[in-house]
């Protein structure tokens, strides 16, 4: 089961917050189930463009009242951030833009990343929009999990909903830890996918299931686990029969 497979077991109507959604990939799928009202963030100026025209095109050339696109990155306190986009000749390799990751030392040891693009963006915290109902999250940020996840705290204690969240150590030395030990609190239980079965996180290792070079020129080696799921307590018993 993949993500998307993961949110639509898990699916209850309600706000579906989508945080690094790209080209839309799961933005839509969550606008076409029954009750949703998705929220989607993409503060990379090419791929917000794409990811709006992706959603007119589904939706009769506009954005439907259910599906908010905002531009803005999500962090632990407002302000402003630079997105850093590394290059590969003339490819844009926009799944590696990052508000934390440092392009010129991984440029320095690795020619093949040609040019580093910059973008300024808004940072705002997910808190501060006072969301009601919200029942699902997807975050992918590049890195900058923990504090998207620490600008949502008041929203994740409120509503409890259920999470795919990227963990990468290669973007993030030590995410895998500190990002379960953060919604643990919340009494959130985690897992992984791994082999086609869902595993405790406590089956989880890094040095077997996150091998990869620091570089984006280069691909991971598979199988390679980079997305964990978080469930609440009262959605327990149904993760832990989809084990």
């Amino acid at each position: 089961m993949d993500e998307l497979g993961f949110h639509r077991a898990m699916y209850r109507p309600g706000t579906l917050v989508d945080v690094g959604a790209h080209d839309g990939m799961l933005t839509l799928p969550f606008a076409a189930l029954p009750g949703s009202h998705v929220v989607a963030f993409e503060p990379l100026p090419p791929a917000f463009a794409r990811l709006e025209s992706a959603v007119k095109a589904a939706y009769g050339g506009t954005v439907p009242p259910h599906v908010s696109l905002r531009p803005e990155a999500l962090g632990d306190a407002p302000g402003a951030v630079t997105l850093a986009l590394p290059w590969l000749g003339e490819d844009a390799i926009e799944q590696w833009a990052s508000t934390v990751k440092d392009f010129e030392a991984l440029q320095r040891g690795d020619p093949r990343i040609t040019h580093i693009a910059r973008y300024e963006a808004e940072v705002i915290t997910l808190d501060s929009l006072t969301l009601d109902g919200v029942t699902a999250m997807k975050v992918d940020a590049e890195g900058a999990e923990e504090e998207v996840l620490r600008g949502a705290a008041r929203t994740l204690a409120r509503c409890l909903p259920v999470l795919s969240v990227e963990l990468e150590e290669r973007h993030r030395a030590g995410c895998t830890r500190t990002v379960p030990q953060f919604l643990a609190g919340f009494g959130y239980e985690s897992y992984f996918e791994f082999g086609g079965v869902w595993h405790e996180l406590a089956a989880f290792d890094a040095a077997s299931m996150q091998v990869a070079p620091p570089t984006p020129a280069d691909p991971p080696r598979e199988p390679y686990v980079s997305v964990f799921v978080f469930v609440p307590p009262y959605l327990a018993a149904r993760m832990k029969a989809m084990l």
